[in-house]
């Protein structure tokens, strides 16, 4: 049996980043590992850079591409003749990047003397890991000090609508896709329902998103899901709202998808359907209450504010444990358990952890929504600045959106910085700076920003707070 001071499960964002941390300060570190790509080797990055994040966003940059030729390229005086798309070539380039990516993480092992163990990780009493193969027979044990489950998530299902990933896919299989459905169902408007409607319908699909819920996008702005709302169905994302699929047919030529809305029956048609409802914690197969975890009633493990477990030694970070499914988050918590493990005194302000929605225009934001802050009835105050007022954004020929700063009717600090419109993913990580250093409005707006660019509309929005923009 080898023994370890840590062994990580799963090597995910929050798993890999443990591990290499981990390394970095000294310790013995192990990392277990079951993934295996489509080809059936093994491969680290978990969900997230396999079939998540990487490859998705791969996926919307090859899109964004495509209509900005079809529809746009003309406004810069740009003529390109007909445009066609090679799915087999956008799906190849997608692959490349997600096996670099995914090799870098086993050179980035090596480098810091990482342990990578390849096999399904199960706990064992006593703080050990049993790791089994592909056959499901126990092939190593692994001791440790210390233990960091990092299992993430996997696609969430309702019974109405199995997934066989052929004609009714999850998040993976509407990956992988080797040409373009001319009409596309969407179950869920959420993160990923919207990513992925965007890809195909720029691709040339017809889709349609049914969400369950009344309302758009419940957890950011509503000022920013009205905006999203408006300029998504604008571009051609049929969004029905308060929606429930009752049941789903597939058969050799397409899907029948029923649904009711407003107490109304109806029946569409279409040749594949995604199932984004959302996901949930990979915790089956792990042997928590064997090894004495404690789960929810949702398979979330249960953690303290610094990620111990029901049982010391063994922490949990990241999807499997409750809070955003988002990977920076995981990565942060990773990180901080690692340093906790050693002796260090890490935090982490789960307030200020940035959303992003990778439609175009992007969809961000940190902090607290302005109706949160109305209904614990605390006073604030609101700066929007609107990017059809930025040089930038009109020199770029995208300023749809703006950016909305809320800061506190007292005291100024800044609460939350919502932002839709070009490059918000990028734009929010000074949203997140400000917030994490207590920054005020007023501290935003006498910061210099550099002309033209679109961070120059934090400055503008700061500077709205108290009604006095420049350019609007």
């Amino acid at each position: 049996m080898d023994t370890y001071d840590v062994v990580v499960v799963g090597a995910g964002p929050g798993g890999y980043v443990a591990a290499i941390r981990c390394a970095q300060l000294g310790l013995k570190t192990a990392c277990v590992e079951s993934w295996r790509n489509a080809k059936g080797d093994a491969a680290l990055g978990g969900t997230c850079l396999n079939v998540g994040c990487i490859p998705s966003k791969a996926l919307l940059d090859s899109s964004h591409h495509y209509e900005h030729l079809r529809k746009h390229a003309k406004d810069h005086g740009i003529s390109t003749g007909e445009v066609a798309i090679d799915i087999a070539v956008m799906q190849k380039r997608k692959d490349k990047i997600v096996h670099t990516l995914t090799q870098g993480i086993g050179a980035l092992f090596k480098k810091n003397g990482v342990q990578w163990v390849q096999g399904h990780g199960q706990l064992q009493p006593g703080l050990e890991v049993a790791v089994l193969d592909q056959a499901g027979k126990e092939s190593a044990r692994l001791k440790a000090s210390h233990i960091i489950v990092a299992t993430g998530s996997v696609p969430a299902q309702i019974p109405p609508a199995p997934v066989d990933q052929q004609r009714v896919v999850d998040s993976t299989g509407a990956l992988a896709f080797d040409a373009v459905p001319a009409r596309l169902g969407i179950i869920g408007a959420g993160v990923i329902g919207l990513e992925l409607g965007s890809v195909w319908r720029r691709l040339g699909s017809a889709v349609t998103i049914f969400e369950a819920l009344p309302g758009f996008l419940a957890g950011a702005d509503q000022d920013v899901a009205k905006e999203a709302q408006k300029l998504l169905t604008k571009q051609g994302l049929d969004i029905r709202l308060g929606a429930k699929v009752t049941q789903v047919l597939a058969d050799a030529d397409g899907v029948t998808v029923d649904v009711e809305i407003g107490g109304a029956s109806q029946q569409e048609r279409f040749d594949k359907l995604i199932v984004a409802v959302g996901r949930s914690p990979n915790t089956a197969g792990l042997n928590a209450a064997a090894a004495g975890l404690a789960l929810d009633a949702r398979g979330f493990i249960e953690v303290d504010a610094h990620g111990r477990t029901s049982v010391p030694g063994i922490f949990a970070v990241g999807d499997v444990v409750k809070g955003p499914m988002l990977a920076h988050k995981a990565s942060e918590e990773g990180i901080a358990v690692a340093e906790l493990i050693a002796g260090q005194q890490p935090h982490i302000d789960h307030t200020n952890i940035p959303w992003v929605i990778y439609t175009w225009p992007e969809i961000a934001w940190a902090g607290a929504t302005e109706q949160a802050l109305k209904a614990a009835n605390r006073p604030c105050k609101v700066g929007r600045f609107p990017f059809l007022a930025s040089g930038r954004a009109r020199a770029m020929g995208d300023t749809d959106g703006f950016i909305k700063i809320i800061s506190d009717a007292v005291t100024d600090a800044v609460l939350g910085v919502h932002i839709i419109g070009p490059a918000a993913s990028e734009l929010v990580a000074e949203a997140v700076i400000a917030m994490e250093f207590g920054a005020s409005s007023e501290d935003i707006a006498r910061t210099v920003h550099a002309h033209p660019t679109l961070s120059e509309g934090m400055h503008e929005a700061a500077l709205g707070v108290d009604g006095r923009m420049i350019h609007l």
